[in-house]
């Protein structure tokens, strides 16, 4: 049986990972609009830095993530000036540093949606005299749909199962940091087995649910795919 710590660690998870991929879909989606049609000399490294945590070690996108928002960080003095006091250690820097994290999963399925479009459809909402906001959510968002659906799923699902990052950033607090990844490895350290199944278990078949979804997604809708 689940115990209550464990409970709460979850809801703790569901809401960190709800909130950030709001947050991813709202940043993501004009990034992923703005590389899908630029031709700026700049495309090549922004798209590097977007794809960067693919790559780059958890500990180490978290370690500069801490000195960044710490008291003596540029983030950290700029939020404690605003009456904020710094991020790290608390909910909303775990949310910062799962958004920063997890964004490509978000912006690289929109990316190839939107590329995907094309220009055709908007000059003919334009010849409409469509707004390029009318067009926007008139005409791009149907037919990205698929490309929303993979990147909130894959956003919300790579959030749920963050481990270094988080740990990183907003430590091991009960009720407060503590995700179900870093409560995962408290049960493995203090050899109960039992309770580490039950989660680990869960977030099996978690992600196996998640991978399905997507591929079935991805089956009808070729153009969803995050890494084409």
């Amino acid at each position: 049986m689940l115990t209550a710590a464990d409970i709460t660690t979850l809801w703790l998870t569901l809401r960190v990972a709800a909130i950030s991929t709001v947050l991813m879909l709202l940043l993501g989606t004009p990034i992923a609009w703005w590389l899908a049609h630029t031709q700026s000399r700049w495309k090549g490294i922004c798209n590097a830095l977007v794809a960067l945590p693919l790559v780059l070690p958890p500990s180490v996108l978290g370690f500069y993530l801490l000195i960044l928002m710490g008291p003596r960080g540029p983030i950290g003095q700029l939020t404690t000036e605003l009456g904020l006091g710094t991020l790290p250690f608390t909910f909303s820097g775990l949310v910062v540093a799962s958004v920063l994290y997890s964004i490509p999963f978000v912006v690289q399925p929109l990316q190839t949606a939107f590329a995907a479009i094309g220009n055709h459809p908007l000059e003919a909402a334009a010849t409409l005299r469509a707004s390029p906001l009318d067009s926007f959510f008139s005409v791009v968002m149907p037919l990205a749909r698929p490309g929303f659906l993979t990147a909130t799923i894959l956003g919300f699902a790579h959030t749920i199962g963050e481990f270094g990052v988080v740990l990183m950033v907003g430590g091991n607090i009960p009720g407060k940091t503590r995700v179900v990844s870093v409560q995962i490895y408290n049960h493995v350290e203090a050899l109960e087995y039992e309770q580490a199944h039950l989660l680990a278990g869960g977030l099996l078949v978690f992600s196996f649910s998640v991978l399905l979804l997507m591929y079935t997604i991805l089956k009808t809708s070729p153009v969803a795919h995050p890494f084409k």
